[in-house]
Order: C-alpha cells, then sequence, then structure tokens
C-alpha cells in the first residue's frame, strides 16, 4: 500500500478537479460553436429563401441573371463555412498542384477556368478541400455539385439547388438524361461558367465498401484503385464529357483531385463535420488537410466511351498510388508540405 504524502491532494479532489475541467472546455467548446455556426445558419436560411423565391422564379424569364444571383449567393454562403473552417478553427489546407493551372483572369473580374472536377471521397469535410481550391482559382460560387435527387423534395433546400441548376440525380445515368439535359443546357447553349464537380466513387469510402469494391472489380476483371479509393463510377463521367465536349467549348479542362487527411499518425482519418465546426485549433489538435489537383485538356481525352471509362480508371490508379506516397510520408514522419 503507498504511502499519501500530506501535501497531495486527496484524490477525490483531483477527480473532481479533472471532471470541472473537462466540463468547462466541453462547454466553452458548445458556447463558441454555437456563437460561430447560428450566424452562418441564419445566412444559409436567407439564401435559400433568395434562391427559392427570387432566383427560380426569375430563371424562366432571365436565366443568365438568375444564375449570376444565385452564384453570388452560394459563393457568399460557401465562403463564410469556409471561413469558420480555416480561420476560425485554423485548419490548414495543403494545396498541391496550382501550377498545372492555368493563371488567373489580372483584372479579377472574370472567372477562372471552367472545368469539369472529379475528386475521391472520404467524409463531408471534404467540401472544404474542394472549397479552398476554387476559392483560389476565383470559381467558389461557379462550383455545381452532382447531389441526390431525393434532396430536390427538401423544402427550400430542393428549391435552391434547383434553382443553382445543381445536377440532382440518381445512380442510374439511363434514367437521369432529362436532368443531364436541364443542367447541361446552360452550360452549352448560354455558355454559363461552372465547376461541375462530381465523387466519381458516389459514396463515402468506409473499409467495408473498400472490401465489397476489391471483390466487385476481380468479379469484373476491373483494376483494383490502390489503398484508401473505392472503384469509380465511369459511366457518369463518361456522359458529362460527352455531352460537353463539342458544345460547351468554354469548358476546356477536367480537373482530377486528390484529396488526403491524417490525424496524428492515422492517414485517412478525417474529422466529422461536427469535429469541423467545434474544435477550435485543427492543427492544434494534430489533424493534416491535403489536396492535390492534374488538369487534363478535354480536347487529349479519348473519344471512344470504353477508353474514356477507362482513362478514369488510370487517374483512380494513379490517386491512390499518390495517396500511398502520402502515407508513407506520414510513417516516417515527413512533412507533406515537401510534396507541393
Amino acid at each position: 500500500m503507498g504511502i499519501t504524502s500530506a501535501s497531495d491532494p486527496p484524490s477525490f479532489l483531483t477527480s473532481f478537479t479533472t471532471t470541472l475541467k473537462h466540463a468547462v472546455r466541453i462547454l466553452y467548446r458548445t458556447v463558441r460553436s454555437t456563437a460561430i455556426i447560428l450566424p452562418w445558419l441564419t445566412h444559409l436560411f436567407l439564401a435559400d429563401l433568395l434562391l427559392s423565391f427570387v432566383c427560380l422564379p426569375l430563371t424562366p424569364l432571365f436565366p443568365t441573371t438568375a444564375y449570376n444571383l444565385s452564384s453570388y449567393l452560394a459563393s457568399s454562403v460557401w465562403y463564410s463555412i469556409q471561413h469558420i473552417f480555416t480561420n476560425r478553427n485554423n485548419a490548414s489546407i495543403i494545396v498541391s498542384g496550382l501550377s498545372n493551372l492555368p493563371p488567373l483572369p489580372v483584372d479579377g473580374r472574370e472567372d477562372g477556368e471552367s472545368a469539369i472536377v472529379v475528386a475521391n471521397h472520404a467524409e463531408w469535410t471534404d467540401f472544404y478541400m474542394v472549397q479552398e481550391l476554387a476559392i483560389r482559382q476565383g470559381m467558389l460560387g461557379r462550383c455545381r455539385w452532382f447531389a441526390k435527387k431525393e434532396l430536390k423534395w427538401v423544402p427550400f433546400l430542393g428549391w435552391g439547388l434547383w434553382a443553382m441548376r445543381m445536377p440532382l440525380v440518381s445512380r442510374r445515368w439511363v434514367d437521369d438524361k432529362k436532368e443531364m439535359e436541364r443542367v447541361f443546357y446552360g452550360i452549352t447553349d448560354r455558355k454559363l461558367p461552372v465547376g461541375l464537380i462530381s465523387f466519381s466513387e458516389a459514396t463515402r469510402y468506409t473499409p467495408a465498401k473498400r472490401a465489397a469494391t476489391i471483390d466487385w472489380c476481380k468479379a469484373h476483371s476491373k483494376p483494383v484503385p490502390p489503398g484508401h479509393l473505392l472503384y469509380p463510377r465511369t459511366k457518369g463521367f463518361v456522359a458529362t464529357v460527352s455531352s460537353l465536349r463539342d458544345r460547351a467549348p468554354h469548358v476546356k479542362a477536367v480537373y482530377d483531385l486528390t484529396i488526403a487527411y491524417a490525424n496524428g499518425k492515422k492517414f485517412m482519418v478525417p474529422p466529422s463535420f461536427l469535429t469541423s465546426i467545434t474544435v477550435p485549433d485543427l492543427v492544434k489538435a494534430g489533424w493534416r488537410f491535403w489536396v492535390h489537383v492534374e488538369r487534363f485538356s478535354i480536347e487529349d481525352l479519348p473519344k471512344d466511351e470504353e477508353k474514356l471509362g477507362m482513362w478514369l480508371e488510370e487517374r483512380w490508379i494513379e490517386k491512390g498510388e499518390r495517396l500511398e506516397g502520402l502515407r508513407e510520408k506520414l510513417e516516417a514522419g515527413d512533412d507533406w508540405d515537401a510534396l507541393n
């Protein structure tokens, strides 16, 4: 039995003090995150109202004006949540590959390059990674995300997505032809600037889905992407490129984004959305964020649909190898900045 010094505090007092500190820390984070996120939620709600009751009715009569207004509203909402993530909560995002992209217009009044964007999908926080690149390229408000068609029935949110010309699709591209025509009309006929973004794996990565991917690829004689990736759905990508290649000459490129995370020594462990808005210092908490971009000219892509699908498969093989390189860097204790 150990001997307790008379100067040592009683064990119950030490336990109480530890519990109290933990409770105060939780209370502080709750109050702080509420004070930060409530104004943003109000901003989001007001933007949805304007999208639903101003932009949506304007679209049939003044489609370009409605599109520009919806882009401005979307940019304000997305920039605000990005500011919370990177500035208020100190998330440091490493953006690699910017030298692959064309320079922005000098006067800053024009949009950056319109492009089809594909990326791997790990967590909700992937949106921050894509938005960081979009901000740097002057295209944040022009981002249009492929989203689940069920969202269009959500009051205000669904109407806002519809007003913004978001592609609301199922996972059956044959059934989505009419929706694609609606979305692509503005891009092809009115030459609207756009960053058309798709998480090509169609779902977030999990170990169980990874195992299913390996089984499916083996059964269908498809290449298995290395590491922390799923097999990319090629039909949607092929349909998008084929529809825009000749009809939208201002959409000049495909941007292939590789998204990676780490928490301490744990690779590809992204924070949840709740963590991203409640932790006051994400760098101090051990999080790393990384996004790499490769640019491919659409005119250089295969015109044959089967070969175009294989082209996307090849990108996922390269993406997996890139992620494996990051994992090895992490295990060796090397800085990811060196990959820039």
